[in-house]
């Protein structure tokens, strides 16, 4: 039977998953980049924000994964999203290219 240490801990182990994660249209001309607690939810999101106007993801059907990074710490996942960020077109595309070097739509 658990404690109530062990489900607590189980359930501060489930909160700290972080997601730092690339998307792209199904032409591959434009990137977004996110930070998420729920990688899956988010993609989903992404995908059902399609078109919508009032998103930048939705706007440029930026709803094909094709990297992401995994953090315990949101920390420290923020700080790499706003670094990702900052990179030229040209950096993030060999990023993308270290873990994913033919651009594949990832499934998670």
């Amino acid at each position: 039977m658990s404690s109530r240490r062990d489900l607590l801990l189980s359930h501060k182990m489930i909160q700290n998953n972080y997601y730092v994660y690339i998307t792209t249209n199904p032409g591959k001309t434009v990137l977004y980049i996110g930070v998420t607690n729920n990688i899956e939810k988010r993609i989903a999101e992404h995908l059902q924000n399609k078109g919508n106007k009032r998103t930048f993801a939705g706007r440029y059907y930026c709803y094909k994964l094709i990297y992401y990074e995994h953090f315990f710490d949101i920390k420290q996942a923020i700080q790499r999203e706003k670094e990702l960020k900052n990179l030229s077109r040209k950096k993030k595309e060999n990023v993308i290219k270290q873990k994913n070097p033919g651009f594949n739509f990832l499934i998670i």
